[in-house]
């Protein structure tokens, strides 16, 4: 199966503080530094390490900045299909705190502009039996679009509706499996509890749903009704930021090799708890020998 992630790449710069600023406070940081970021970016570079065949799908600015994206890209996967437009490259700047804790904003101009189904090889590019993999940074018309494109091609379709959009309701009717955090569960279900918000994603029209819980590692709804645990293993927290990426990519890889649901969720979950370990977010990503490792020792302990 190949793995066709569409969604956003920017240049993250990352400072890092004993607490948050005040508004109005300014306050020095004790280290400051430059890295690839962006969800779709992080999702598609997680994928990647797994082994599974990805292509990647965003928008760069054509600047010196792009041109950077392009080349750091091209570590992990084929750059090739990155559109370029006459915008600046997208930007984030992200605080985090002694605890691993962080805050996020991002200047999104190529996410905004950028229309996947306006390359004409895109569409035809999927087939029956590949996974696409979105997250919530495109316009939410472009996204939907896609997800319909894909499911209508006869491909397993993943969403991570994350940024959601202020006052936007998704569409989870083309959604094979959405992906959210338990915030994102009570905001898009209004359910207290991750069990209840899980079933309500998939009446809303997925077909499964997975809410992610930090610490407290995942839950897995089928769409049988059917809810599986799932435990993280103890860690001690650096930085969160990117963690969740590392999840949703490796699930998406891992599916592609064949792995089940829970087991895919279950090394993802590991992949994941390795990120939160290591400062930065893309950075913080397990490598390829992490990744085949985890994958050929998670599944095995699950068979």
């Amino acid at each position: 199966m190949r793995v066709h992630v569409v969604g956003n790449v920017c240049v993250d710069t990352t400072f890092r503080l004993e607490r948050f600023p005040q508004p109005g406070e300014t306050l020095n940081a004790s280290d400051h530094a430059d890295g690839l970021g962006g969800k779709g970016a992080n999702q598609a570079v997680a994928a990647a390490r797994t082994g599974a065949d990805v292509r990647f799908r965003a928008a760069i600015g054509n600047d010196a900045a792009g041109t950077w994206i392009r080349q750091q890209l091209s570590r992990d996967l084929d750059a090739g299909h990155l559109t370029t437009l006459p915008l600046p490259s997208d930007r984030s700047t992200i605080m985090v705190d002694a605890r691993g804790e962080n805050l996020i904003v991002t200047g999104a101009a190529c996410a905004a502009a950028f229309d996947p189904l306006a390359d004409f090889g895109f569409a035809s590019s999927i087939e029956r039996g590949d996974i696409m993999v979105m997250q919530g940074n495109l316009r939410p018309d472009a996204t939907t679009a896609c997800l319909r494109a894909a499911r209508g091609a006869g491909a397993m379709t993943i969403f991570n509706p994350s940024p959601l959009a202020a006052g936007h309701v998704p569409d989870l009717s083309a959604v094979s499996l959405a992906i959210v955090n338990a915030g994102e569960a009570t905001q898009l279900t209004g359910a207290g509890d991750a069990d209840t918000a899980a079933r309500d994603l998939i009446r809303q029209g997925a077909g499964a749903a997975i809410v992610t819980l930090g610490a407290h590692g995942c839950l897995v709804a089928g769409g049988k009704g059917r809810i599986d645990r799932i435990a993280a293993p103890r860690v001690a927290v650096v930085d969160t930021s990117g963690a969740g990426d590392v999840f949703c990519g490796c699930l998406a890889g891992c599916l592609a090799a064949g792995i089940d649901l829970t087991a895919a969720a279950r090394i993802a979950v590991h992949a994941a708890a390795i990120s939160v370990g290591r400062a930065g977010t893309l950075g913080s990503c397990p490598d390829r020998r992490e990744m085949k490792m985890l994958m050929e020792t998670t599944e095995a302990k699950t068979a």
